[in-house]
């Protein structure tokens, strides 16, 4: 699978462990973060740096993670491009209920509060859920497409 990858300066060093977990488990990662710690640096621009990336990608179903701090300001930002369903996962079940009820299409992580271990079972639960696209699910996500 690619994954689209960014952090702000906060979450630099998590989403490099994250990168280097993520290309042992065999995933194609497309890194749109720094390489370097910069504490000007703004998170909305890397998040628009991914969500951009997916969105000009060939792949038909295309996946990001986003870092920073709190998670929260990534997930915001995210979630201001149409198409776009990005989750703050704290633990295992909320990024199952993400992908199952929700098809999250963006994982967003807090570097402050996500230990790398619990960061790769985050991870690996959103990335091996398939979405279970039952009626009501879908309803759902049809009305979230409709919100102006």
């Amino acid at each position: 699978m690619k994954i689209f990858l960014g952090s702000d300066h906060v979450g630099l060093e998590l989403k490099g462990k994250v990168k280097d977990y993520l290309i042992r488990c065999g995933h194609e990662v497309v890194d749109e973060g720094n390489d370097h710690p910069d504490p000007n640096d703004d998170f909305p621009v890397f998040a628009a740096r991914v969500i951009n990336a997916m969105n000009s990608s060939s792949e038909v179903d295309p996946k990001g993670i986003l870092i920073c701090g709190s998670g929260q300001g990534m997930c915001m930002a995210a979630n201001r491009y149409k198409g776009i369903r990005a989750a703050l996962c704290w633990n295992v079940a909320e990024a199952h209920a993400a992908r199952n009820d929700d098809d999250s299409n963006v994982l967003c992580l807090s570097a402050r509060s996500t230990p790398m271990k619990e960061a790769e079972a985050i991870i690996n639960t959103w990335v091996s859920t398939a979405y279970a696209a039952a009626p009501r699910y879908i309803r759902r996500l049809k009305e979230l497409d409709e919100l102006a």
